[in-house]
């Protein structure tokens, strides 16, 4: 590849707090409940956040401070932006979640609202769907943090010539006391 990538903004989200771009932001709480005030105090604009599962309020929460963080114009229709994630859990919390509504067959209440997020890939779509993005999106589950296996997706989404940027990284959220979000924004130069 000719081209050269660059890192525009990385964020990590921790149980014990965020750092966007190296600079520690103020938090709340604790778990998810954290996760909850900084949307609140940060973002606090998309109410389809309180609907979310704990890891689709994990990368949304990453990819909107990381966004904001650009100065960049947001929430114009592009096709030259993919959303490549990665993680460990997938849907598990979820998964067990919907699992509690279908197991007592005299007590059985399928939610709609639980099953739509047992496929990890929704995060990718919230992100999209809430920034217009049209490239590419997908969520990979892996067994573990692997920098080379992000550095060939990344490889592999820049072969396609419309393809400028993409945000990916490591969204893993296993409940709502251990979760850990990495993202950056790359750009082809």
């Amino acid at each position: 590849m000719a081209n050269k990538l660059k890192t525009l903004s990385h964020i990590e989200i921790t149980t014990s707090g965020i750092v966007l771009n190296g600079e520690r932001l103020e938090t709340t709480g604790n778990g998810l409940d954290m996760l909850t005030h900084a949307y609140r105090s940060y973002v606090n604009d998309y109410p389809k956040f309180f609907k979310m599962d704990g890891l689709g309020k994990l990368g949304f929460l990453a990819s909107e401070l990381l966004l904001k963080s650009l100065h960049e114009e947001r929430f114009v229709s592009r096709d030259d932006r993919a959303v490549i994630l990665l993680g460990s859990s997938g849907s598990r919390d979820a998964d067990i979640h919907f699992q509690s509504t279908i197991s007592d067959k005299d007590n059985f209440f399928p939610s709609p609202s639980v099953f739509v997020y047992t496929l990890p890939n929704i995060v990718t779509g919230e992100i999209a769907i809430r920034n217009k993005y049209l490239g590419e999106t997908a969520f990979y589950v892996i067994d573990h943090y692997d920098d080379s296996v992000i550095k060939q997706l990344l490889m592999a989404a820049f072969q396609d010539d419309a393809t400028k940027s993409v945000l990916t990284g490591w969204v893993d959220y296993a409940d709502k006391e251990h979760f850990e979000a990495k993202l950056k924004l790359i750009n082809r130069t």
